[in-house]
């Protein structure tokens, strides 16, 4: 990809754009970077890409910088009918993610995982089944670091591992994984997407440019993802949990099994570490992606009997006055909160936030059956009573650490206390990670 010379605007300065605005004047394009935000507020931003020759507007945008640019590079946030991106478009110029831009610029095999739920922990584990078998690894994307610093660093890998999000394929042209999975699909982002249907989309352009050496890993259970699957180019590779295949992962009683061309492999899942029926499908996807490029068996054995859960999905924070309580803010949306009402009962959940615009009601049977308490905070309070508020005991609070209290008061000894808001943070919090510290904080507190 010839980037020297070429006029190149960034649009936006996050953390992707910092590190694609760097990579690019390394590479001697003559780059703009662009941001809303004005000089205070970016001033680590600049101070960061002080002397890399980048001319920087902001607090504004121009729509020159857009319309007779050469090639614009735009962050996953900003949405495809933002309407500079349109009439750059309409001039014939190129748009393209971090993702797209970093993937032309990487030679070594490209494993990428999207999915409703589950991403975060199969990618993580994904990399380090990876690295156990002595591949050398790069792990990043929507977690950790921008692909985009791989190629910058000049770094020699043998494998790259990415979680990719909806809004990074949006913009996707060439992006071609040798191995692409897709782990589950469920209403989310519908405060982003016109439509169920525009989402599910987004999520199935991670197969698009997959030819029939390359792989698809899907779930064979989710009955959207499977119906999508069948007119993939790749070779299909599913995983289920529910029934034995001849070609795939699957999970019969105490073992996992895995058949390709032939091979069949066996895992025993009593030492597992991870635990629970979401995570056996994220342990089933990742075998499936490292095992189909060559990891070795007892190794990865080894390594799943020591890989632990991820911060901030169903942690455990402590037990106070024999009630316990779990922190699972990672849990943005409703597909993500059945699993973990599903591993127990007796719960007060505290659930709120961001509305992303889809319905609650696959909650509604859950919680009449297994949670006693329902509090709930942020903006989607209101919609949430509406919907599930008749099921149980339902009441509100104004903040988080006022949840905790009113839950501690609630919650008879034997209970649990559940933080899994199925909605984003961005009403009351930074992100996620701040809403679990602030939740964590509070029940130290009691």
């Amino acid at each position: 990809m010839e980037l020297r010379d070429q006029h190149i605007t960034v649009m936006g300065l996050a953390k992707t754009g910092v590190a694609c605005a760097r990579f690019l004047a390394g590479c001697g394009a003559r780059v703009t970077a662009t941001d809303l935000r004005d000089e205070q507020a970016l001033a680590g931003v600049l101070q960061e890409l002080a002397g890399l020759g980048i001319r920087f507007v902001l607090g504004r945008h121009n729509e020159a910088d857009f319309t007779r640019a050469d090639l614009v590079v735009v962050s996953p946030g900003v949405p495809q009918e933002q309407p500079l991106l349109v009439a750059a478009r309409a001039k014939g110029v190129a748009i393209v993610s971090e993702v797209e831009l970093a993937a032309r610029c990487i030679s070594a095999p490209l494993v990428a995982i999207t999915g409703t739920n589950g991403k975060t922990t199969t990618t993580t584990l994904t990399g380090e089944l990876f690295k156990s078998s002595g591949f050398a690894t790069y792990v990043g994307g929507n977690i950790g670091d921008p692909l985009i610093d791989l190629p910058a660093s000049g770094e020699q890998v043998d494998v790259v591992v990415a979680e990719i999000s909806s809004f990074q394929l949006e913009w996707i042209e060439q992006f071609r994984p040798k191995v692409a999975a897709l782990l589950n699909l469920s209403e989310d982002h519908l405060d982003r997407y016109a439509s169920y249907q525009g989402y599910i989309d987004a999520k199935l352009r991670i197969f698009e440019n997959q030819g029939p050496e390359d792989y698809a890993v899907v779930n064979r259970d989710d009955q959207l993802v499977w119906q999508a699957a069948q007119g993939l180019k790749a070779c299909l590779f599913p995983f289920s949990r529910k029934q034995a295949l001849d070609e795939g992962v699957f999970c019969l009683c105490s073992e996992i099994i895995y058949r390709h061309q032939g091979q069949e492999l066996r895992f025993p899942i009593a030492g597992f570490k991870l635990q629970g029926v979401h995570n056996l499908e994220n342990i089933m996807a990742a075998l499936a992606c490292s095992l189909l490029l060559g990891c070795d068996q007892a190794k990865s054995q080894a390594l799943l009997e020591r890989f632990e859960s991820l911060h901030h999905r169903m942690e455990f924070v402590r037990e106070v006055g024999g009630v316990r309580y779990y922190e699972d803010s990672k849990a943005t949306n409703v597909g993500s909160v059945a699993p973990a009402l599903e591993s127990f009962e007796d719960i007060t959940l505290i659930a709120g936030g961001k509305d992303k615009g889809g319905s609650y009601e696959p909650l509604a049977q859950l919680v009449k059956q297994r949670v006693r308490h329902l509090l709930l905070i942020g903006e989607a309070a209101e919609r949430m009573e509406q919907e599930l508020g008749s099921l149980t005991d339902t009441r509100r609070a104004v903040t988080l650490e006022e949840a905790v209290r009113l839950a501690a008061e609630l919650t008879a000894p034997g209970g649990v206390v559940l933080l899994s808001p199925a909605c984003s943070s961005f009403d009351m919090f930074r992100d996620y990670e701040e809403r679990a510290q602030r939740f964590i904080a509070a029940v130290k507190e009691l």
